[in-house]
């Protein structure tokens, strides 16, 4: 009886030391999509196409409210068409993308007539941070605010 009782508190034990250590390893959460609610639909769905070149996939819904855009190897930007309308939203609240070459990305914004500046506005030379990378500006057709920065890390 002793030795099915030790057995039983031994197994037991082991059992909960698994369990605490698989719920220790976890990762943190990682993204997965970050979704914008817009406007015009079909604005919104060429801006993210042709000015930001991000590729459309496949969703779900089929229901025309709808575009998904691959945006990162394991991240998503839904796009979806409902809001009243378009409305002003502050720099602070941005996206941030990262290309290779920066000069080669704002002479494509030029080419699509984009307005693009430094944090101020009052320049389109790029932002410079104190680490060094260069960074962008600009707004998508219901005034989001997106950064496009030459970050390497």
């Amino acid at each position: 009886m002793i030795k099915k009782t030790f057995a039983c508190c031994l197994t037991l034990f082991i059992l909960i030391q698994t369990v605490i250590k698989k719920a220790a390893a976890q990762e943190s959460p990682a993204m997965d999509h970050t979704a914008i609610y817009v406007f015009d639909l079909d604005k919104s769905t060429a801006f993210y196409k042709d000015v930001m070149e991000f590729k459309l996939v496949s969703e779900p819904f089929k229901d025309g409210k709808h575009s998904w855009f691959t945006i990162g190897p394991n991240s998503k930007l839904h796009v979806i068409k409902g809001a009243a309308d378009v409305k002003e939203h502050d720099i602070n609240s941005h996206f941030a993308y990262h290309v290779k070459d920066l000069k080669q990305f704002t002479d494509h914004l030029d080419k699509m007539n984009i307005k693009y500046g430094n944090w101020k506005g009052d320049s389109k030379e790029p932002q410079l941070r104190p680490d060094g990378v260069k960074q962008i500006y600009f707004q998508d057709p219901d005034n989001y605010w997106i950064e496009v920065n030459n970050d390497r890390s």
